[in-house]
């Protein structure tokens, strides 16, 4: 009897890619998003003769930041699993990303996010 585990059955370089890149979109969406907030909350605060909090600074900040931070960490870490645990952290990261879009929208729609 021999004690050597079973191989895990890896899927080809090209599939796991295209998972990626598939949810690479809509990461890339969200951060474009965050970019497009951040421009036109500013120009709103500009308008009204003011400028943003260093707290909307931050939290908008962080609506560019926190998808390619999710979507760097969920590839590094499902980059050598099977494809469905790979395509799991990706989605479930996308979700992440979606419920921090929607605090940071709350807030700027409740506080005062400009002075």
């Amino acid at each position: 009897m021999s004690d050597v585990a079973p191989r895990r059955r890896q899927a080809p370089g090209w599939f796991i890619a295209s998972i990626a890149g598939f949810f690479g979109l809509f990461y890339a969406y969200a951060v474009w998003a965050g970019v497009a907030y951040l421009v036109s909350m500013a120009q709103y605060a500009s308008a009204a003769g003011g400028s943003l909090t260093p707290i909307a600074w931050v939290a908008m900040i962080m609506t560019i930041a926190i998808p390619v931070g999710v979507f760097a960490l969920a590839v590094a870490i499902g980059r050598r699993r099977e494809a469905w645990k790979l395509l799991l952290m990706l989605l479930v990261g996308l979700a992440v990303v979606a419920v921090f879009w929607l605090d940071v929208q709350a807030f700027t729609s409740t506080q005062l996010v400009f002075a």
